[in-house]
């Protein structure tokens, strides 16, 4: 069985599922290496729209290895040992769901704690349930926050809730989160799959080049001056008119029907 199931659709939609149910979908390094090397595959494909990515019930992730944390400090008190170079190729392998060109919907379906968070709040969107425990606790297990923690916390809640929620470690439900601006919205639990696959649908009805083109706008639109955003839009419009899928575009906008969209 594989630890992270990839299941395609037929409108360029792919499912990846975190595959480990007895652990919970825990941190491993062998989900790291698999979440690498499918993230690496489907960034290749060129039919791919967007991908939803959701855990084997009951969790989305409950977290790091304890296991592997335990070694860790094992070694660092007894041989000396510099975990900076192992946990930084650890961040690496789980944030290859940043590096695809097509936006990452996150179906949130039970608990995403510590890292198993920490790959959610990495996704473009996401959807939560309602009675989900969402969080970095990483400050209650005597351990400073990884996987890029203290960096998309503050982006998503603001610098006030960041900073509340990484000093106690405390944990908030998908309500609570939702409203916090970690997840687009907090359902029942049995609709979070549905919805995301849905809202992924939406997304792939648009045409695929411009959703590429926003990937890239909107990751670097918090650092660029407005000219700078003026000049990547203008420069992405370009591009556009030379496509037919711009043609189709404005053709079924007159025939006031839906675009059929190949992606050229």
């Amino acid at each position: 069985m594989a630890i992270v199931d990839v299941d395609r659709r037929d409108d360029g939609v792919v499912l990846v599922t975190l595959n480990d149910p007895d652990r919970r979908n825990a941190m491993t390094v062998e989900m790291g290496e698999a979440i690498e090397a499918t993230f690496g595959r489907l960034a290749d494909d060129e039919d791919l729209r967007v991908i939803v990515l959701t855990g084997a019930p009951p969790a989305f992730s409950a977290g790091g290895d304890l296991a592997m944390l335990e070694d860790h400090a094992r070694r660092t008190r007894d041989e000396g040992f510099d975990a900076t170079a192992d946990m930084r190729r650890f961040y690496e392998r789980f944030l290859a769901v940043r590096d695809v060109p097509v936006p990452v919907i996150a179906a949130i379906n039970g608990h995403a704690v510590g890292a198993g968070c920490c790959v959610a709040l990495a996704c473009d969107l996401a959807v939560v349930a309602e009675d989900a425990k969402i969080g970095l606790n990483f400050a209650r297990l005597a351990l400073h926050p990884g996987m890029g923690g203290s960096w998309l916390l503050p982006r998503l809640a603001g610098r006030q809730r960041a900073a509340e929620m990484l000093y106690t470690g405390r944990l908030v439900s998908g309500a609570e989160a939702a409203d916090h601006g970690l997840a687009l919205e907090a359902l029942p639990a049995a609709a979070v799959l549905p919805r995301a696959l849905a809202l992924a649908g939406e997304i792939a009805a648009s045409s695929p080049l411009v959703v590429r083109q926003l990937k890239v706008a909107l990751a670097v639109s918090p650092t660029n001056r407005l000219d700078e955003q003026l000049d990547l839009e203008a420069a992405n419009q370009a591009v556009n008119y030379g496509t037919d899928d711009l043609v189709e575009g404005l053709r079924a906008g007159r025939e006031r029907r839906p675009p059929d969209f190949t992606g050229r």
